[in-house]
């Protein structure tokens, strides 16, 4: 598994030039490569291979007068940029096969100048000191905010420029499953995740919706007026712009940091767990979208799913066409409210005389078939006399599902 870890920079003032003529150089070579690659489509030529690329617009577009300037920062980050094209389209073209998994991509489009930059760094292009500074080839030694230690050595850096100005270092490491195992515990839970509620988890315990956007909405508008009464391309319009990124960035950072608390706090106490498989891009088009995209529930469920597999815990994700709300964890019965009507129903009762809570049944339903996917997963792996169940063999077909 590779996990990023991110550092604050700050890097002197030559260095941030330095900086921005790399990004500027990364773009250009990005878009040099789309348009070659464009180029050779509408020409009916070979498909340029990245090697071939590399060759032209780097190394032989140095000898030009038109981009003699690419010899002031490094090779790698510009080598980078070509892979990252080759990525791109390699994406596309499995997407167009049905062999990536995942939403359609489109072909690769040029980049613009935007206020988020970024430019990577391979292990021959960066040094980490022993006085805790970045070197970075053709920029220098960056002074580094490092908040905790790496776990193993990086493969590869990231410098970001964020649209709020500030600069930070993505390290890439390699980690195994399980590297940092939790002590093991007898409860398991199921999540059941919403609006009103962020998440309800065994007992009926509800984890309040922070709603952070909402809460840093009115600071927003401010800044976003005042941004607005700017002249265009004014230095005053520049410093009321970075005023809306920073309120963009603080509300970002503070849903990041409760999410990570929260993933931790759920899976320190519970050994497995079972959550429902939400399609949030089908919730975000609807009228609750600001609303979802406050919560992060995407966001959380990736976080969750990650961090399990560190830990040594169990994750299990139920479908979502799974009835959860309207099943009766009692007696199995589909006598809860169903579709758009049923959604104010906070309470209901089943034939059977149970009363549920809409929230804590769901939590219930949940729980339940992620233990039986569990049980399933297992009796797969499993043949009649105890033995794993090799392929070909007559009794793997009869075990059930």
């Amino acid at each position: 598994m590779q996990l990023r870890y991110r550092f604050r920079l700050y890097p002197t003032a030559p260095q941030r030039s330095a900086l921005a003529r790399l990004f500027g150089c990364v773009r250009v070579v990005y878009n040099d490569a789309v348009a070659a690659r464009k180029r050779a489509h509408e020409t009916g030529e070979p498909y340029p291979t990245g090697s071939l690329l590399q060759r032209q617009l780097i190394t032989e577009a140095k000898r030009t007068e038109r981009r003699a300037w690419l010899t002031e920062v490094s090779n790698i980050p510009l080598q980078q940029a070509v892979r990252d094209c080759d990525r791109a389209y390699r994406n596309f073209f499995d997407s167009l096969k049905g062999t990536r998994a995942g939403a359609r991509t489109g072909p690769p489009r040029f980049k613009r100048r935007s206020n988020r930059q970024a430019a990577r760094f391979t292990r021959n292009g960066f040094v980490l000191r022993d006085t805790g500074r970045l070197y970075l080839a053709k920029i220098g030694e960056i002074r580094v905010a490092w908040s905790r230690e790496l776990p193993a050595e990086p493969s590869s850096v990231t410098i970001v420029k964020t649209a709020a100005g500030r600069y930070f270092a993505s390290f890439v490491v390699a980690v195994d499953d399980g590297a940092e195992l939790l002590d093991p515990v007898d409860q398991e839970t199921g999540i059941d995740l919403g609006l009103k509620d962020f998440a309800v988890l065994r007992g009926g315990r509800a984890v309040e919706n922070p709603r952070f956007f909402r809460a840093m909405e009115r600071r927003l508008k401010k800044a976003q007026r005042t941004l607005a009464r700017k002249q265009k391309g004014s230095r005053n319009a520049e410093k009321a712009r970075i005023a809306v990124a920073r309120v963009h960035e603080a509300i970002g950072n503070r849903r990041d940091d409760w999410l990570h608390k929260q993933v931790i706090g759920i899976l320190r106490e519970n050994q497995a767990v079972y959550v429902e498989d939400l399609p949030v891009h089908g919730l975000a088009r609807g009228r609750a979208a600001k609303s979802v995209f406050d919560a992060a529930l995407g966001r959380f469920l990736v976080l969750l799913e990650s961090k399990a597999r560190r830990t040594g815990r169990t994750f299990v994700r139920v479908d979502r066409w799974f009835p959860s709300t309207q099943l009766c964890s009692a007696c199995g019965a589909l006598t809860g409210p169903r579709g758009q009507a049923g959604l104010p129903v906070r309470r209901w009762a089943c034939g059977c005389g149970a009363v549920h809570d809409r929230d804590r049944n769901a939590e219930a339903n949940i729980r339940n078939e992620g233990r039986r996917l569990v049980a399933a997963r297992h009796a797969e792996t499993r043949n009649a006399s105890g033995g794993p169940v090799r392929p070909g063999v007559p009794g793997a077909a009869r075990n059930p599902r």
